[in-house]
């Protein structure tokens, strides 16, 4: 199979960019083409990288490509990593992992069917950051986890987005926006999740957007814009999450904190690879701020795809993987669920906590 994975990305909107920066970085893998609905865009994309410009049907019908990574809009997730799960090819899409439940259910059988691997962002809980403050909870710093609290909070992405109008349709709003973020940051800090329960609602009904060149447009919203949720870990730990785009004023919040027996700890922005990690253990007078004892703590997006390169490379488990996205896409619509209806969501599914990343590795690296 060759010493790297060849990689083709479908997709070259915003998020491209930083995916083919990146995509040099790692040993596991080789982007060599990206494809997108508009030719021309991809075209112009390819050129601005020195890989190949295709259609999707090229992309796809090309042998040399192993691997997709999707990058297509949400509603589109499922749709393509089906196409490219029957064109044979291993396929790791961005957040979420897909729109509806059943959709991801189909994804993860036909991958299953075909021998194939498939994966989802997000991947920064495999940064320095995340990766310090698993390795602080598994060495008993803040003795045995307790709860949780996780806090994401502004006024929505209409003064600011080109094109925001998605964030407020099906598959969009808060908790899918920036959700997986912060759920996958806490399963790989405390596990899977049995049950939740949530409250939700939309604030505001129609939202005017300010930013260029769409300014003046109004949207109409379809989804909660403010989610409260109560989530029961199956190890025991009780959390909370918020997730607002109803506050225009921000907050002053911690991003998460998880707390023990013995201690609190104040984990970094879950949407980001680094960031300062604090501590407060029982007894002392004041909180410490902790160095990283991992490294990948810079803007690394890619890493989880790379991470499942390096797993069709060898044959071992990849860490951002579709068991682990699925379940965190069922919490998501869990919290919806019990929110609308009013009940306790019990979760159908489960996943294995996420292999942490070893000390000790170089850049480009993903095991020792």
């Amino acid at each position: 199979m060759g010493n790297k994975v060849k990689v083709g990305i479908i997709g070259t909107g915003n998020i491209s960019g930083i995916y083919l920066q990146n995509g040099g970085r790692f040993g596991a893998m080789e982007i060599v083409a990206c494809a997108d609905l508009d030719v021309a865009r991809a075209k112009a994309k390819a050129e601005e990288h020195g890989i190949r410009g295709l259609s999707v049907e090229e992309l796809l019908a090309d042998p040399e490509i192993q691997m997709v990574i999707n990058l297509t809009i949400p509603q589109a997730h499922a749709a393509v990593c089906l196409q490219a799960l029957q064109a044979g090819k291993h396929v790791y899409v961005e957040k979420p992992f897909a729109v509806k439940r059943e959709e991801a259910r189909e994804v993860i059988q036909l991958a299953r069917e075909k021998g194939l691997l498939v994966g989802s962002a997000p991947d920064t809980f495999l940064g320095g950051g995340i990766q310090t403050c698993v390795k602080l909870i598994e060495d008993g710093w803040i003795g045995t986890p307790i709860g949780a609290t996780a806090f994401m909070v502004c006024g929505g992405h209409e003064s600011w987005h080109p094109d925001p109008a998605f964030y407020y349709k099906t598959g969009g709003g808060p908790m899918f926006d920036m959700g997986p973020y912060y759920l996958t940051a806490l399963v790989a800090l405390l596990g899977p999740i049995a049950a939740v329960t949530g409250a939700a609602r939309i604030s505001y009904p129609e939202r005017t957007i300010t930013s260029k060149p769409k300014k003046g447009q109004k949207i109409e919203v379809e989804v909660p814009t403010h989610v409260a949720g109560i989530m029961e870990f199956a190890a025991g730990p009780i959390g909370t999450i918020l997730t607002s785009f109803d506050a225009p004023g921000g907050a002053l919040l911690p991003f998460i904190e998880i707390y023990g027996s013995g201690g609190t700890l104040q984990v970094p922005d879950p949407n980001n690879f680094g960031g300062p990690i604090r501590i407060r253990r029982a007894g002392a007078g004041d909180w410490s701020e902790l160095p990283l004892t991992h490294g990948y703590a810079e803007n690394a997006r890619g890493l989880g795809a790379a991470d499942m390169a390096q797993a069709i490379l060898t044959g071992r488990p990849h860490r951002a993987n579709g068991e682990l996205a699925y379940h965190v896409l069922e919490a998501m619509h869990g919290f919806h669920d019990a929110a609308e209806q009013g009940v306790r969501y019990r979760m159908h599914s489960t996943c294995e906590r996420p292999e942490p990343l070893p000390l000790g590795l170089r850049e480009g690296e993903l095991d020792a």
